[in-house]
């Protein structure tokens, strides 16, 4: 495919923001010269554009806590460092009071998010663990996370799920005790999953199951969080394909509260350790080009610890959301990347021209409408929100 001039890129990108999305062709014309600088300008002028018109100048954050429930997960990612095996001696899962006693510290330091993050069916995989779920009386590892997430909203929380794969009875057993959910919808490319390539080993990765976990979501009115992984081993024409099909399914639905952008990371001992990661101006590009396809509604995150020295270049490039960050724990998926501090990070967000706002798990636009909520759940949401929808506590009792 041939570059683009930087003048008809500028042309593209207008009639993006103007109609506020951007057909596949021309995301594929754009992505191919995202190299060049001057393009790159253009599409990164056009999506802060695109973000102001559709939110102005603020940029949201969730205080949270991370809870790994369990680092047991049946699938391989050739990326993760999260996942271990049960002989291991960094094998975890939480008890309950363990839950508790992460959840009475995020009270503490002004966090509204109990943020459930864990390995994907390890009751598939492991006898042991099978033999203590069912000597717990649990039957599977959700019905252990419904428990663990009622723990987290009686201590003062609100609960966001990201559990890998689960099926419809499983969300909707879930959704009564969760402000949102969420599964990073990673790669719609079926080519990751063969030999040699990222998701080889990793059942749960098939798209078309992220695919339809995502779509049941919608029909259940779950707000959901989605996201592309950049970096392990896809190409631009599927990376556009991830993008479009959270907006597709947006569009069907108007679940999909926040897609992040996340650039991948070699780790040592993973066999991805020698992969290159994408460099700082593809991630950049990537993120605004995110910004033009997704279209108005659906707030673009980047992680601010996995790119801490593109701060300022990424909320120039659209960017509206940081995503949790905790004054608590750390980032158990990338425990090598330390989360800013949220006096920094409001430093950092104005120093760009923009203001930062904490938000619930559960973005704004979603707040005052209750059929997203079960009504019990829905009283918890309104109590910690403000007229607006974002959190009550605001920024007032910053960590360093």
């Amino acid at each position: 495919m041939s570059l683009l001039p930087p003048d008809e890129a500028a042309r593209i990108v207008r009639g993006a923001v103007d109609a506020g999305a951007l057909a596949r062709p021309l995301a594929e014309r754009l992505a191919a010269s995202l190299g060049d600088p001057l393009v790159r300008g253009v599409v990164c002028e056009g999506a802060l554009e695109s973000k102001r018109l559709a939110v102005g100048d603020r940029v949201t954050v969730s205080r949270n806590v991370f809870i790994p429930l369990t680092n047991l997960c049946r699938d391989r990612c050739a990326y993760c460092t999260f996942a271990k095996l049960p002989d291991s001696p960094e094998a975890k899962t939480y008890s309950l009071d363990e839950v508790d006693d992460v959840v009475r510290g995020g009270v503490r330091t002004g966090c509204v998010e109990a943020l459930f993050c864990l390995g994907d069916k390890p009751e598939v995989a492991y006898r042991s663990y099978r033999h203590w779920l069912l000597q717990a009386g649990y039957r599977k590892t959700s019905d252990y996370l419904l428990e663990a997430c009622q723990r987290g909203m009686a201590g003062g929380l609100l609960p966001h799920t990201n559990a890998g794969i689960l099926g419809r009875e499983e969300l909707g057993a879930l959704r009564p005790w969760n402000a949102s959910m969420g599964l990073m919808l990673e790669s719609t490319s079926p080519r990751l999953r063969g030999k040699g390539m990222a998701h080889q080993y990793c059942p749960d990765k098939d798209p078309a199951l992220r695919l339809a976990m995502h779509e049941e979501a919608g029909q259940l009115r779950i707000p959901f969080t989605s996201g592309m992984l950049l970096g392990i081993g896809e190409n631009d024409a599927e990376r556009v394909d991830t993008l479009l099909a959270i907006r597709d399914l947006d569009d069907r639905y108007g679940h999909i509260q926040e897609a992040i952008i996340q650039p991948f990371h070699p780790k040592p001992g993973t066999p991805m350790r020698a992969v290159a990661p994408l460099d700082e101006d593809a991630v950049v590009g990537w993120v605004a080009l995110a910004r033009l396809l997704l279209g108005r509604e659906i707030e673009v995150q980047a992680p601010p610890n996995l790119a801490p020295g593109l701060l300022e270049r990424l909320l120039r490039a659209g960017v509206s959301d940081w995503g949790g960050v905790s004054p608590v724990t750390v980032d158990f998926i990338n425990p090598e990347a330390p989360w800013p501090g949220l006096r920094e990070l409001r430093q950092r967000t104005e120093a760009a021209g923009q203001r930062l706002l904490e938000r619930l798990p559960v973005h704004a636009r979603y707040v005052h409408e209750p059929g997203w909520f079960e009504p019990a759940l829905y009283e918890r949401v309104l109590a910690c929100a403000d007229e607006q929808g974002y959190a009550r506590s605001g920024l007032d009792q910053e960590a360093a």
